[in-house]
């Protein structure tokens, strides 16, 4: 299992679409894993400035990540204008027991 660093980047005028499906888009990231794909949410939020948002979640491979935030409704109602994901080694601190 591999941790792996998720950036959004919000479409430019996108803020009423996003607090629309906010509800939406936390529940689906609440539920990950519990298909039993393996995945989980270790950590999310936005960034302060509005622009994006940073996730780490545990996952078996970055397809498989890959193919499941394609269903988050952020994704489905085009308020992500970018997608980066990278995979993430936690060697030290709090989430060092993810690597």
């Amino acid at each position: 299992m591999s941790v792996f660093a998720v950036e959004y980047v919000y479409a430019v005028g996108s803020e009423a679409a996003r607090d629309e499906h906010r509800p939406k888009h936390r529940e689906f990231l609440a539920e990950l894993g519990a298909a039993g794909d393996g995945l989980a949410l270790v950590a999310s939020g936005p960034y302060v400035d509005g622009s994006g948002a940073l996730l780490l979640i545990s996952a078996p491979t970055q397809a498989a990540l890959a193919e499941t935030l394609a269903k988050d409704p952020f994704a489905v109602n085009g308020t992500i204008a970018a997608l980066r994901i990278s995979e993430w080694s936690p060697v030290t601190g709090e989430l060092a027991h993810h690597a």
